[in-house]
């Protein structure tokens, strides 16, 4: 009885250890100075992906906190979408081929902004949307790049009202890394 117990201590300890290890979303998602302050690792994740792709920072933090709201583990249940970039399965396999970053996770944070800087990039080369085009990009991210072709997205007023808040996040998350030179 006393080993059964003693078991069960441990487990339990285990999991409250894996819970309280558990990345947390940004105090203040509104901030990127406060997010880059508070997430410093973060920071140069973004960097490295604004220097390997050219995709803004700005442009990465406003698409990932659309998508995830800065959740590591966020799933809208209906896809197979994951992770801070809601990437589904096949175009997360697609960048992991692509890239070569085979081992990458959705959950990790400088994966997920590599692979937003990795999409970006292809909706530049494929369909000539500015990678500073918080909009463009953001339709282009989420109906895909046939879909953005075909126009998927006029037909969803909520996709388009999404768009303009992933703009409008973009712009404002890049005044303040301007203001407090964490560029």
């Amino acid at each position: 009885m006393a080993i059964r117990l003693w078991g069960l201590v441990i487990v339990c300890g285990f999991l409250v250890a894996g819970c309280a290890s558990a990345p947390k979303p940004p105090r203040q998602p509104d901030d990127a100075c406060a997010i880059f302050t508070e997430k410093p690792e973060w920071r140069k994740a973004a960097r490295r992906a604004e220097r390997r792709w050219g995709t803004p920072m700005q442009v990465q933090l406003a698409i990932i906190r659309r998508e995830s709201s800065f959740r590591y583990n966020a799933t809208p249940g209906s896809t197979s979408a994951y992770g801070y970039p809601q990437a589904i399965d096949g175009t997360w396999d697609w960048y992991r081929e692509d890239t070569g970053r085979r081992g990458a996770k959705r959950t990790e944070f400088a994966d997920a902004a590599d692979f937003v800087g990795w999409y970006t990039d292809l909706s530049q080369r494929m369909l000539g949307i500015s990678k500073w085009d918080g909009f463009r990009q953001y339709l282009a991210y989420h109906e895909g790049h046939t879909g953005f072709r075909r126009g998927s997205y006029r037909r969803k007023a909520w996709l388009i009202a999404a768009a303009r808040e992933v703009d409008e996040y973009a712009r404002t998350y890049g005044e303040q890394l301007r203001r407090c030179r964490m560029r």
